[in-house]
């Protein structure tokens, strides 16, 4: 990791030590995309198949999970597995219902009635990757608040295995979590399905989840779209940036930095402390921990474009943080609650030496899908009323026209637009009000 003292760098050199790894959209990436795209779309399900033979080394025969398929994985599943992705789900849809959106009805003048009302995404695509690891945990962060929202149907689509089977765990979390459909499609060619359909996998019109950077670049491109899919939210490689004190526990801090390191070699880590002494022992802890690892090779590779910086005083580590904009933030301080209005910018906060990220990934309540990449800056994290809509309802009686529709009037004839202002006036008029 390499080490920065902020304070000696120019405003440029900030920024380069800020900088997160290299996420080229390569003309090649663009092309490869484009052309998975444009293959399903035309071949639709022999598509599919041929591009998981390809790049997933599976024989599809049938691309839809059976039922039988799900009580196979669940009776595989271990008893303590099931119990623990049930555990989670349980906490996380708590938190999702307590933290969703609700209907608003507000008089804002005398017989004028302003409402909110929710209204769930008809069909959404849930993406789980498999690639190193598959992962469960992604399953539940975006199962439950589908469930939640009520949308009426949910698919989720993820790589199968070369024996053409998708991970039991994901699988008995698509079930628990009341996932309707699931296809076992990964990469460019599973996002293609899913934003435009096909034989098998029904259109959707939004899609969720993580994935490298062909199901990245995928998202993008059905986003851009017109006849496409929405999505959840730009996505970059998994990152942590850590806030410690002198007194913060170094291996504490270090075990942190890897359990976001270990996740690819395209992710990133920061530390941001006023204690030279803790910058030291954690380097030295972090090589100690990371040789213990099974991933430590991925983790090594993201090690070596993570940093170490040293700031004058914690509320300059904040300052930091903001201008970073992390998905996770970890702030292992003493008093570390009284950082926290000052954050302005991050997916996800993690308050004192006892909450590890790792938590947050899994079960704690809150949702691991968040910005990567600097869009905390202007993204949240899934939620509830990522998978709503939100639609907004007024009404008007005689007295309410006659209380707004002056403003109304006015205001459309400064922009010159008479026939709007018409729309007010004959109504005005029909109730014996001239202007």
């Amino acid at each position: 990791m390499k080490r920065i003292d902020w304070n000696t760098l120019t405003e440029a050199e900030r920024t380069a030590a800020l900088a997160r790894p290299a996420q080229a959209r390569a003309d090649s990436l663009r092309r490869g995309v484009e052309q998975i795209i444009a293959t399903v779309r035309a071949e639709g399900d022999a598509a599919l198949r041929e591009l998981s033979a390809r790049y997933d080394h599976c024989a599809l025969d049938a691309i839809e999970v059976n039922d039988a398929e799900f009580a196979a994985a669940e009776a595989r599943l271990a008893p303590e597995l099931k119990a623990a992705i049930r555990e989670a789900a349980a906490r996380i849809e708590a938190f999702h219902r307590a933290a969703a959106p609700q209907p608003v009805g507000v008089n804002t003048a005398v017989g004028v009635r302003v409402e909110r009302v929710l209204r769930p995404i008809h069909r959404v695509g849930l993406y789980v990757p498999a690639g190193t690891a598959p992962l469960p945990s992604t399953a539940l962060m975006l199962g439950v608040p589908a469930h939640i929202a009520g949308c009426r149907e949910v698919v989720l689509c993820s790589p199968a295995r070369a024996d053409g089977h998708c991970d039991d765990a994901v699988l008995f979390t698509a079930r628990t979590v009341g996932v309707h459909r699931v296809f076992k499609l990964g990469g460019a060619q599973a996002i293609a399905a899913m934003a435009y359909g096909t034989e098998s996998v029904p259109r959707c019109d939004k899609l969720f989840g993580p994935g490298n950077a062909w199901v990245t670049e995928a998202k993008l491109q059905v986003s851009g779209d017109p006849d496409g899919a929405a999505i959840d939210m730009p996505a970059g490689p998994s990152e942590v940036l850590v806030i410690a004190d002198a007194d913060a526990n170094p291996v504490f801090v270090a075990a942190d930095l890897l359990s976001q390191a270990e996740h690819g070699p395209d992710s990133q880590v920061i530390l941001v402390s006023p204690s030279a002494a803790l910058l030291d022992t954690v380097a030295a802890e972090v090589d100690r921990q990371c040789a213990e690892l099974p991933r430590g090779a991925i983790a090594e590779q993201a090690l070596a474009q993570s940093r170490l910086i040293q700031v004058q005083s914690l509320t300059q580590a904040v300052q930091v943080s903001n201008r970073y904009a992390p998905e996770h933030l970890i702030l292992q301080v003493n008093g570390a609650r009284d950082l926290l209005d000052g954050v302005e910018s991050a997916g996800s906060v993690f308050v004192g030496a006892w909450t590890p990220e790792s938590v947050g990934d899994y079960c704690s309540g809150s949702n691991h899908v968040l910005p990567t990449y600097g869009y905390a800056r202007s993204y949240s994290g899934v939620s509830v009323a990522s998978y709503q809509k939100q639609i907004t309802v007024q009404e008007l009686d005689p007295n309410g026209l006659r209380a707004i529709g002056p403003c109304t009037a006015t205001l459309a004839a400064a922009e010159q637009l008479e026939a709007h202002r018409r729309a007010v006036t004959v109504r005005l008029e029909a109730l014996g009000t001239r202007l």
